[in-house]
């Protein structure tokens, strides 16, 4: 007890990637430009969804969601692992490193999830176009949305109280960009074998299941689209489903080498890195994935810049 009551005044030291790297200064640059971008492309792709009508439907409702996980997963560890860099300070409270942990589950958690139910919205749209609006009416659209949020929340909630739990006595050097479960475990002067059990099925729950439904989804998407007689109709399926596949690439791959193969498999700098590609790099590239190849949105952006710059004419 003596231990924990020490560890919830002392807090943890994190020792992330900025700390490992040969160039940290230009690993803080390229930090902080990717997260500038994140900011400036989820928040505009959030802007464009919400103000035109035209992009009020299913797919583009689900890419709004996704653009909001990625706008606050990333302001969860950026910031403050460029701050602490700039200041030479990387202490977090006990208090602040449950929080930190608690929201990085949550929109991961979160994010799994909804990719998932936005390769069944491509599903329909694909394979099933005339009954699109019923599989895909509102009703369904927000059970989706709501289910990632919640079962995200209700796990994240469970593993972060178990976890803080246990009496910290190995030191306060957690060797990551950020609070996260395994790292965090190490420090724990008591059994964690079980507990690490749970973490593993955890991350077997969120991910595999996902992940399966996914490439069932797509694979039925590819049948359908090697059928289709229009060439135009097929190169436009081919490019959504490519940008949807990348941005599944992008988030599963890391998360699933971080929390479903055996600790023993990969080492910490390892989950470092990729901790990092997952929570900086790929936020900030999943919009400009979605709208660089996507004439609706490209249409959305030049429409609503339309309608606030308005061409001014001298007067004659």
């Amino acid at each position: 007890m003596e231990v924990w009551n020490s560890t919830l005044g002392s807090g943890f030291i994190l020792v992330g990637i900025l700390n490992d790297s040969r160039f940290p200064e230009l690993l803080c640059a390229t930090m902080t430009v990717l997260y500038t971008l994140s900011l400036t492309s989820n928040g505009l792709l959030l802007l464009l969804i919400t103000m035109d009508v035209r992009l009020h439907v299913p797919m583009y409702l689900l890419l709004r969601q996704l653009s909001l996980i990625d706008l606050l997963l990333t302001s969860v560890v950026t910031p403050k692992a460029i701050m602490d860099f700039l200041h030479g300070d990387n202490s977090i409270s006990f208090a602040g490193c449950a929080l930190q942990m608690f929201l990085e589950l949550i929109l991961g958690g979160a994010e799994d999830l909804l990719l998932a139910f936005m390769a069944y919205d491509r599903y329909v749209a694909i394979c099933h176009p005339l009954n699109y609006m019923i599989f895909m009416r509102p009703r369904i659209l927000w059970f989706m949305v709501s289910t990632s949020w919640i079962l995200a929340s209700l796990s994240a909630l469970v593993y972060t109280s178990y976890t803080m739990h246990y009496p910290f006595c190995k030191g306060q050097m957690i060797k990551h960009l950020f609070c996260e479960i395994p790292p965090l475990l190490k420090l724990a002067c008591a059994d964690t074998s079980r507990y690490e059990l749970m973490v593993y099925v955890m991350g077997v729950i969120f991910l595999i299941p996902p992940l399966s439904a996914i490439l069932v989804s797509y694979t039925l998407i590819l049948f359908t689209i090697l059928h289709m007689p229009s060439n135009e109709g097929r190169k436009k399926a081919l490019v959504t489903c490519s940008s949807h596949l990348a941005v599944v690439g992008m988030y599963y791959g890391p998360a699933t080498f971080v929390y479903v193969l055996p600790s023993s498999f990969h080492t910490s700098k390892q989950d470092n890195i990729l901790s990092f590609f997952y929570t900086i790099v790929t936020p900030a590239l999943n919009p400009l994935i979605y709208s660089l190849r996507n004439k609706e949105v490209m249409g959305a952006l030049k429409r609503v810049l339309g309608k606030y710059i308005q061409p001014s004419h001298p007067n004659i």
